[in-house]
């Protein structure tokens, strides 16, 4: 009997976390991929600027590799793709604006050589024996999304990040139609975001923000400075709208602000009068009631501008309170400490901050559980998978899918390296691949591991001892020290009593050494590392990270 074919999905992210989607289809010898973004790093990442997915698995088939599909240009689709690019040599497939903020990114990583394929809606591209379409969608960023792949086993559809608005600010609305038709033929299986899963009803529409901007606009009496995320094209244009209403110019703030702002308004996705968009080092030339400052740091980034303003770090920005600031963003879950630390630190300065409890100054871009539903009725799918956020999301999007009438055993959650198999005679679990996180730390990719972040936190929590010792070559006896160097544990001009027993504790310790005769090194710096830890915990309950350097003279 033939073996037959199999046709697999493969996440290898974007499963119980929110971010770092990305998204493997295999049939056969091809594979084809579904976005590739980051994620921030969580609390207990420290000193890690992003995370990107493990693409191992992709690594070890890479000859099979067909190309990467974009659904839209936010980073938690398209920020790893510098990473990866300089593993695996990739064909990249995505809608204009899309591939503009790609490019952006490209040019800062230096990676030329990429081939980019522009798409357009309803054509069909062939890639390998599977045949991609990809179908327009409204988000929060122009020029997103959904994806249907037909494959020889069936159409997979991929939301990719959606809501259902019928005031979009700038194109067309969603495809409805299009969903409607490829459910009338026949779904093999949905993948659908799950984001706001929790959230009953209908999202409202991005355009309700921009009626609260001009509100707020028109009772502002000095400058506005407002945080949005800078891939948040849609925001951004309903606050230049707003700005040239009440005759305000308007200030970038922010690199990526910056980036992706000329992008847009190069290829024709922000309409911006001449004149409104100055550059920041003139903004002193004219009165606070006439400035719009746009910045980044709406989640509260370390080192995003807004968190610079708030704690006056920033070069040619400085806050006053007769300032109105406004957070249009909703914290990314695991945000929220830092984000209300902003909003705290700017309002000790007596400025006015406006966030979306207080005025509806945010609307997701992210379908609401109503929109979800319409989207399954349409598409009416065999299988369902639900992607795109924590398991709570997941397992929510799940049993709305079961009360639409899914079969459960026709439900599949999936977590990252989970694989989904597809045969003539239905669907099962396959085995599981390697995923992950790979932690980017400056310009470390993947050096950042457990045990460094193992490391980091201790410092973090308990501080440094370093303990340096000279001996002599010739008999192994101390020459000077020991000397004890403490960062980040006691402050030693008001602890001397317990840095001069700590190193009577050293001596004892090299002492005993000395008179067993052990010269090798190794044991004589775990000696003095155990005979000084178990002091210091005694002594005050502390446990430090302790260093011991010996030198020979």
């Amino acid at each position: 009997m033939a073996k037959q074919s199999k046709l697999k999905i493969i996440p290898l992210g974007g499963m119980g976390e929110v971010g770092k989607n990305i998204t493997v289809v295999e049939y056969k010898d091809d594979i084809i991929i579904i976005d590739c973004g980051m994620t921030f790093p969580e609390d207990e990442m420290l000193g890690v600027d992003i995370v990107i997915p493990d693409i191992t698995y992709l690594m070890k088939n890479k000859a099979k590799i067909k190309g990467l599909l974009l659904t839209h240009g936010h980073e938690d689709h398209i920020g790893a793709i510098p990473y990866v690019l300089k593993k695996l040599s990739i064909p990249i497939y995505g809608t204009r604006l899309t591939l503009g903020l790609l490019q952006t990114k490209l040019k800062e990583h230096n990676l030329s050589d990429v081939e980019l394929n522009e798409v357009t809606y309803g054509k069909n591209i062939k890639l390998g024996q599977i045949e991609v379409e990809f179908i327009r969608t409204t988000h929060s960023i122009p020029d997103s999304a959904a994806i249907a792949l037909h494959t020889p086993l069936g159409t997979i559809v991929h939301t990719g990040d959606f809501k259902i608005d019928f005031t979009p600010i700038s194109g067309d609305m969603i495809d409805l139609n299009r969903f409607a038709e490829l459910g009338s033929k026949g779904v093999l299986a949905l993948m659908a975001d799950s984001t706001n899963v929790v959230r009953p009803g209908y999202s409202m529409s991005e355009s309700t923000v921009g009626e609260t901007f001009k509100d707020l606009f028109s009772r502002a009496k000095s400058r506005i400075i407002i945080a949005t995320f800078a891939s948040n094209v849609h925001r951004i244009q309903q606050i230049i709208n707003a700005a040239e209403l009440h005759n305000r110019k308007v200030v970038l703030s922010g690199r990526s602000m910056v980036n992706t702002t000329t992008v847009a308004h190069e290829l024709g996705y922000l309409r911006v009068n001449e004149g409104t968009l100055i550059d920041i080092n003139d903004m002193n030339k004219y009165p606070g009631n006439e400035l719009v400052i746009i910045t980044t740091g709406s989640q509260g980034e370390t080192m995003s501008a807004l968190t610079r303003i708030a704690y006056s770090e920033h070069r040619k920005i400085e806050l006053y309170p007769d300032d109105l600031v406004i957070i249009s963003a909703t914290p990314i879950p695991g945000n929220e400490k830092s984000v209300f630390s902003i909003i705290n630190k700017i309002i000790e300065k007596g400025t006015q901050v406006v966030y979306e409890s207080l005025a509806e100054v945010h609307v997701s871009g992210h379908a609401y559980q109503e929109e979800l539903k319409v989207i399954q009725a349409l598409v009416k799918p065999k299988y369902f998978i639900p992607v795109h956020g924590e398991h709570r999301h997941l397992k929510a999007h799940a049993e709305i899918s079961e009360a639409m009438g899914t079969p459960k055993e026709n439900i599949f959650v999936l977590e990252n390296g989970q694989s989904l198999e597809f045969t003539r005679d239905g669907a099962s679990l396959g085995p599981s691949v390697q995923a992950g996180n790979i932690l980017v730390d400056g310009l470390g990719v993947g050096d950042v591991g457990n045990i460094v972040l193992r490391d980091r936190k201790h410092l973090s929590e308990d501080g440094l001892i370093v303990v340096v010792v000279t001996m002599s070559k010739q008999d192994g006896t101390v020459v000077s020290g020991p000397d004890i160097v403490s960062r980040g544990f006691v402050y030693v001009r008001e602890s001397e009593d317990l840095m001069e027993e700590a190193r009577s504790i050293v001596r004892a310790a090299l002492q005993e050494c000395e008179k067993k005769k052990i010269t090798d090194w190794a044991t004589l710096k775990s000696n003095v590392r155990d005979a000084l830890r178990t002091y210091l915990y005694d002594k005050i309950k502390r446990n430090p990270m302790i260093l011991p350097i010996i030198m020979e003279v």
